[in-house]
């Protein structure tokens, strides 16, 4: 077969992409070549998905015909891009997908000119199927091509197109906010043992209740404040709860950590 879709990294990132690429056939591993730079690593990606693997960039650069995902480490962008740059030749087009978080599109432009080019941001849930993915685009990319984008980021969860200037806004919500969720997890179940709850069941209830929330706000598609206003009834429980929690700044906390880490965002991006 052709090598349709090439992997330069074959991390965790880049395995959860390949691994729901070819249970829902969308690739064959006949069709996919990843490169990495570690020999254990080739090994296990070849034997547990049939894909072929090299150590070699510019081979898999060359060899994929749809599809060039770039999912190293952002710092090594700087040196394999040179690499990569010199062997770009006339006819050979393909679409390359950078999963690097801080690296721009105009960046990516420098080092592949005239090339379509497609920056994406998933986040962690996406290596069990529940990611959020933000993707934008250049110029040069077709919507043929931002849908085979979109085709592929939906194997892993959800996708949304936005303009790159919101970029760092998707870090602030997306790419930090599983550790947003990861924190009132941990101090929900905090809050249980604290009210005798043995700490494995309180730990249980505490997810399950913020997975189960968040599934019905998406299946019923509900706003979060209604469903609030369901479970609050008057001098009960839980009002007393959110009481607590806006005499501490709840929201407001969050707001911040979001409006923080977009900044953050920003000055990373600018160097």
């Amino acid at each position: 077969m052709t090598t349709k879709i090439g992997f330069i990294g074959g991390g965790v990132m880049a395995e959860a992409l390949l691994s729901r690429l070819l249970a829902k056939e969308i690739y064959q591993p006949g069709e996919v070549l990843v490169s990495d730079p570690q020999a254990t690593r080739r090994s296990f990606l070849k034997q547990e998905y049939g894909v072929a693997v090299t150590s070699d960039n510019q081979q898999t650069f060359t060899s994929a015909s749809e599809v060039v995902m770039l999912a190293v480490k952002p710092q090594v962008f700087g040196a394999i891009a040179p690499e990569l740059s010199a062997i770009i030749g006339k006819g050979h087009s393909p679409v390359v997908v950078s999963i690097l978080a801080g690296v721009s599109l105009k960046q990516l432009e420098t080092a592949f000119p005239q090339m379509s080019l497609i920056r994406a941001m998933p986040n962690t849930p996406a290596t069990v199927g529940a990611g959020m993915t933000a993707v934008c685009a250049n110029a040069h990319t077709t919507s043929d091509q931002k849908n085979i984008a979109q085709q592929m980021f939906s194997t892993v969860g959800e996708v949304v197109e936005v303009p790159e200037s919101l970029m760092d806004a998707v870090t602030g919500v997306s790419g930090s906010g599983p550790a947003y969720v990861a924190l009132m997890v941990e101090a929900l179940a905090d809050g249980g043992v604290a009210s005798g709850l043995p700490r494995a069941i309180a730990y249980q209830l505490a997810i399950q209740t913020v997975l189960g929330a968040a599934q019905l706000l998406q299946e019923t598609k509900i706003h979060p404040a209604e469903l609030k206003d369901r479970v609050t009834s008057p001098g009960g429980t839980t009002i007393a709860g959110i009481t607590q929690l806006e005499r501490a700044g709840f929201r407001s906390a969050v707001i911040e950590a979001v409006r923080a880490a977009t900044q953050r965002s920003q000055e990373l991006g600018n160097g």
